[in-house]
């Protein structure tokens, strides 16, 4: 079987799920109702600041090319006001947006994916910002694009409202997601 190309992955049915590493469809992580909502908080949040500034917020269906064998699908991608973007129709976007998110899952397997593996394909896309959003521990990293094209941690906190540094005006209540999150009935009841 050959290997797969950004064409090939691009061509899937839109239900196929999963990211392309190495020339080889790998599976996607499955998503709680717990990830979904850490999603649409943020995508609210992010979309209500980006908007009124030009940008755009998108969920995780959006594929990103990173090179010829290789494409991911963050949870949350934005692009900011006044810049490039993929074209519309486009099925993958080659343009880096300017902040991408992970909600990380309990999954041992997701959780190294995201942390590790996904970080210098987002360096190596050109990715201004990257998220981690870890619902489970209840923590939010903000890692920013240096000059030396790797990642720095520019913000790190469990609790309250944080200015986003590179971000003028957005503050990421998290006291308020908590809250959110504690809203959904415990499984346990």
């Amino acid at each position: 079987m050959h290997a797969m190309t950004l064409d090939d992955w691009a061509a899937l049915d839109e239900d196929v799920a999963g990211e392309l590493v190495d020339g080889r469809l790998e599976e996607e992580e499955l998503p709680t109702w717990t990830h979904e909502l850490v999603v649409s908080w943020l995508i609210g949040l992010l979309r209500g600041w980006v908007v009124p500034r030009g940008g755009f917020a998108l969920g995780s269906e959006t594929k990103l090319a990173i090179s010829p064998g290789r494409g991911r699908k963050p949870d949350v991608v934005v692009f900011f006001g006044g810049r490039a973007l993929p074209p519309r129709r486009a099925s993958i976007g080659s343009v880096p947006p300017d902040l991408v998110v992970e909600v990380v899952t309990a999954r041992p397997r997701d959780a190294r994916r995201d942390r590790v593996e996904k970080k210098p394909d987002y360096a190596r896309l050109g990715v201004g910002q990257y998220w981690l959003l870890d619902p489970e521990a209840r923590t939010l990293e903000v890692l920013a694009l240096g000059a030396d094209a790797r990642f720095v941690e520019v913000l790190a906190a469990a609790e309250g409202a944080h200015a986003v540094p590179g971000c003028e005006g957005l503050v990421v209540d998290l006291d308020d997601l908590w809250a959110e999150l504690d809203r959904w009935p415990d499984d346990e009841a």
